[in-house]
């Protein structure tokens, strides 16, 4: 086990049932009040806060933020690329890592198991923006092989986490 599973496993030890609700309250509306929200888990105002802050505090929930639907302001074309590297170096993952995570059109990006190294969700307006978007990305750093793919339709698109039930003692 890596030193940085220890701290999640030792959060999700921490959190109990009520905590469980309000986060998944919480993920399906976070504007909804205290007083709601304790509402919906059993809960009064102050107990219910102390909680939420208290996930805050442990990096549980880590921030609230409000959903765009990316077609309504002109982000219709959804990329998922896929990308082998050649050079496997420190040096190189970190000006790699530096100059995607700094391209406002990539939302997701992760190192990969498997058959390519690295893979990038990339929204953007039209199939032009994705190509200045391609020569931006293969411009900052080598790159063995770019894969991109165009998704056609949306069919399932969640934000909240199945938040896992306690496991009996």
């Amino acid at each position: 086990m890596t030193d940085l599973a220890i701290p999640a496993i030792e959060s999700i030890r921490r959190i109990d049932a009520i905590d469980r609700k309000i986060l998944t309250v919480l993920q399906q509306d976070a504007s909804l009040s205290v007083a709601e929200i304790g509402d919906r888990v059993g809960l009064s105002s102050t107990p219910c806060w102390k909680r939420i802050q208290r996930l805050e505090a442990d990096g549980i929930i880590m921030r609230r933020v409000a959903l765009v639907d990316q077609n309504k302001i002109g982000l219709g074309l959804s990329v998922f690329v896929s990308i082998e590297s050649g050079d496997h170096s420190e040096a190189w993952l970190k000006k790699f890592a530096d100059a995607v995570s700094a391209m406002p059109e990539v939302i997701e990006f992760y190192r990969m198991a498997g058959d390519v190294d690295y893979m990038l969700r990339v929204v953007v307006a039209d199939m032009r923006a994705y190509d200045i978007f391609y020569k931006k990305l293969i411009g900052a750093v080598a790159l063995k092989n770019v894969t991109s793919r165009f998704a056609m339709e949306k069919i399932k698109s969640v934000t909240a986490l199945p938040v896992p039930a306690m496991e009996a003692a």
